[in-house]
């Protein structure tokens, strides 16, 4: 496998539920899709909109893991695409009531941005394939993850700026020691 270089990036995932053994199961079963989990954040109350309470009832808990492997910018659909196929394996397991117990949202960071998958379209998202939009939710500037207009609420929270700081020392960490060995 050849060394990670810039244009590869973080893994990182968003997971919500309101079922810790959901957020438990998904980080076993992205850790065996995705590899080792390097960073976990605490989880943190997701109450800032109620557009997933009908699916996914209220008291919802979101969690941020950051995987060990780099990855390429290319990947960002592929990975969108396996998060779709996790939601819907736990949906079929039928250990859960509602219509969607879980979301996962992955996502990529490199020095300048954090950028996420989805499947919806809009004005600031760009189209990668098959379904896949991109968007740069966070860009850093002056040592920290600043929102653009469009940034969801959940990732203007301390918390997450905090989480995706670290994760982003551990990037670079990754990069220099790659640049040691080749």
């Amino acid at each position: 496998m050849p060394p990670p270089t810039t244009i590869d990036a973080l893994l990182v995932t968003a997971v919500f539920s309101r079922y810790a053994d959901a957020l438990a199961w998904a980080r076993q079963r992205l850790t065996d899709v995705f590899g080792p989990v390097a960073l976990a954040g605490e989880p943190y109350s997701f109450h800032h909109t109620d557009y997933y309470t009908a699916a996914m009832g209220p008291g919802l808990k979101k969690q941020l893991f950051a995987f060990e492997k780099l990855v390429p910018l290319a990947k960002l659909a592929d990975d969108k695409h396996v998060a779709i196929e996790l939601e819907n394996e736990l949906l079929q397991s039928g250990q859960y009531p509602e219509q969607r117990p879980i979301n996962i949202d992955p996502g990529l960071l490199n020095l300048g941005k954090f950028m996420l998958a989805t499947t919806k379209d809009n004005a600031q998202r760009i189209y990668l394939r098959d379904g896949i939009f991109a968007e740069v939710t966070l860009y850093f500037k002056d040592g920290e993850f600043c929102p653009w207009p469009w940034t969801y609420a959940d990732y203007r929270e301390p918390a997450v700026g905090e989480f995706l700081l670290c994760a982003r020392e551990y990037y670079k960490q990754r990069l220099a020691k790659a640049e040691v060995e080749t």
